[in-house]
């Protein structure tokens, strides 16, 4: 008898070592998918950006297959760029839209794409901290450029559109000037060559953007200082076409072209 008792002991202590050491997401397995978002969006809206990720990425396998699922990996996709996950929130984002590319959600999947790689501060750094830019950050930023620049090709009428028309000005202006940045860098060195090469280069990439008007400043004076009066003229002849009003040929003060940012 004591010996059946002992029996019954020790299963009733196994079950409950079991309990104990089960995954604790498997003790919620009963949770229902509405239960579940609600407590992701919960986390999102505290700010646990971190722990909302798990909780959407159960919620993808429970309602597999449903509009839900796919909500959650948009949300996902955002909860990654929050916690500065970027890489992981493009391809969140590049799954969802290779898996759902008829969903109606496509047009926020591209913008929040073009979101994750943007980064507001991209001609800040060049301009008023006089930084050189990372090839990361140009890199991100051409790839927010071809992101917006889906979207609004193929949602021209999508409430994200023109946001994003004004994010990929920003882009272009940024990059442009980035470009006249290390030309600048270059002229006030004395390498007045690579200086011609980085102005070119802004001139022949980019176009209508305010960083053209000192890249052709910097193509009159490297040209001079390189003792190549013709090309200098040239340079001179298509400033003066082209900006008039410039304070190199006026002789006001520069002040320093820094009305186009455009800050979020």
């Amino acid at each position: 008898m004591l010996r059946a008792k002992l029996s019954c002991v020790a299963v009733v202590a196994a079950v409950l070592l079991g309990a104990c050491s089960s995954d604790p997401v498997d003790r919620g397995a009963n949770v229902s998918p509405n239960r579940l978002y609600a407590d992701a969006k919960d986390e999102m809206h505290s700010g646990s950006w971190d722990k909302a990720v798990p909780i959407l990425e159960r919620l993808e396998g429970r309602a597999a297959g449903t509009p839900l699922a796919q909500q959650a990996q948009l949300d996902k996709a955002y909860a990654q760029y929050k916690s500065g996950e970027p890489a992981q929130a493009v391809s969140t984002l590049d799954r969802f839209m290779k898996l759902h590319p008829a969903s109606p959600a496509i047009d926020y999947a591209l913008y929040l794409k073009g979101l994750v790689n943007f980064n507001d501060n991209l001609g800040l750094l060049s301009w008023v901290a006089r930084q050189d830019l990372s090839e990361r950050d140009q890199k991100a930023a051409k790839e927010s450029f071809e992101a917006f620049k889906e979207l609004a090709t193929r949602f021209p009428d999508s409430r994200y559109t023109p946001d994003a028309r004004a994010r990929m000005t920003y882009i272009v202006n940024a990059l442009a000037q980035y470009e006249v940045h290390v030309a600048r860098y270059y002229f006030k060195r004395g390498a007045y060559v690579a200086a011609v090469n980085r102005a070119q280069t802004a001139l022949a990439d980019y176009h209508d953007v305010p960083a053209l008007e000192e890249a052709l400043v910097i193509l009159v004076r490297s040209y001079d200082a390189l003792g190549l009066p013709q090309l200098r003229d040239d340079a001179r002849r298509v400033l003066e076409k082209n900006y008039p009003q410039s304070a190199f040929l006026t002789g006001r003060k520069d002040t320093g072209g820094s009305s186009w940012w455009k800050f979020w």
